[in-house]
């Protein structure tokens, strides 16, 4: 069975680029644009392709800051603020170069970046081995016997990888009861409450005990008074952060498009010619040397 390596582009990108920008380091070109969350991320996906033994490669993409969660709740991701004036130019220039190192891109508009990849993967899964790199833990719902997911770690090639049978020893539940967890305790970063005074501990127990969050509703009565009454003054951000912690499987996908463009091999010298064009020094120097 082939391997299928699903890259969540502007993790790579933003990682990258504030790994570089803490120290000034924006390597920019000889028009002044800076480069370098690009081309931390050409070494990021090279050096993936090589540790996954990856024949098919995908990059997903987030098209906007708006999705259909943002119909959900106004809250949702509504905090974030704007990216540094370093890093506007390269949303478009790492597509771009992306698309000439010859990765297939994709995005859909009005979903994110990890609805597209769990998407691919749970279409895909029965064909391939997959592997997800991003940094986002709610991708560990994605877990099945034919998916992993590589958290980055560190560098290039540090990696925290799950498979299912690690997520089920390391939290005592199925991956995809992550969804119920999340909801009882929120997520600040993405803007949704949970139940306010519940936290992940307390979230994964309930969830170990009832399965989901409605059976955990349906017998609240047998839980602590304090957390009775948390969960009735918080039900309704319950129900929405419910909504809000799961990835959307079901994006409109052409898959028979998406199958012939995937097939990658490694060309390390088109690789770098794509590099020069766009003055990425630091990048191929990399390439030279995988």
């Amino acid at each position: 069975m082939e391997n299928l390596l699903i890259v969540d582009g502007m993790a790579l990108l933003f990682r990258h680029y504030y790994a570089t920008a803490m120290h000034q380091q924006f390597m920019r070109n000889s028009e002044g644009i800076p480069t370098n969350g690009v081309q931390g991320f050409i070494r990021h996906v090279a050096t993936a392709v090589r540790d996954t033994e990856a024949d098919h490669v995908i990059i997903a993409w987030d098209m906007g800051a708006v999705t259909f969660r943002n119909d959900i709740s106004e809250t949702y991701k509504a905090h974030r603020v704007a990216p540094p004036d370093e890093m506007s130019p390269q949303f478009a220039h790492v597509q771009q170069v992306s698309q000439e190192l010859g990765f297939h891109n994709i995005g859909v508009r009005n979903f994110e970046a990890d609805d597209v990849i769990g998407t691919i993967a749970k279409q895909l899964e029965g064909d391939y081995r997959i592997k997800v790199v991003s940094g986002d833990k709610d991708l560990l719902q994605l877990l099945d016997d034919r998916i992993d997911v590589w958290l980055i770690k560190k560098g290039f090639s540090e990696y925290n990888i799950y498979t299912a049978a690690r997520f089920r020893e390391e939290y005592g539940l199925e991956p995809q009861q992550l969804v119920d967890v999340k909801a009882f305790m929120g997520d600040t970063a993405d803007g949704y409450p949970g139940v306010k005074g519940i936290g992940e501990k307390t979230a994964i127990k309930l969830i170990q005990q009832y399965g989901t969050v409605a059976n955990a509703v349906e017998h609240k009565h047998e839980l602590p008074k304090g957390q009775q009454t948390k969960i009735e003054m918080c039900y309704d951000d319950l129900m929405m952060s419910l909504k809000l912690a799961a990835i959307h499987t079901e994006v409109p996908l052409n898959y028979e498009e998406i199958k012939n463009s995937m097939p990658y091999v490694v060309d390390t010298e088109k690789m770098c010619e794509v590099c020069d064009q766009h003055e990425l020094k630091v990048a191929r120097n990399y390439l030279m040397k995988l």
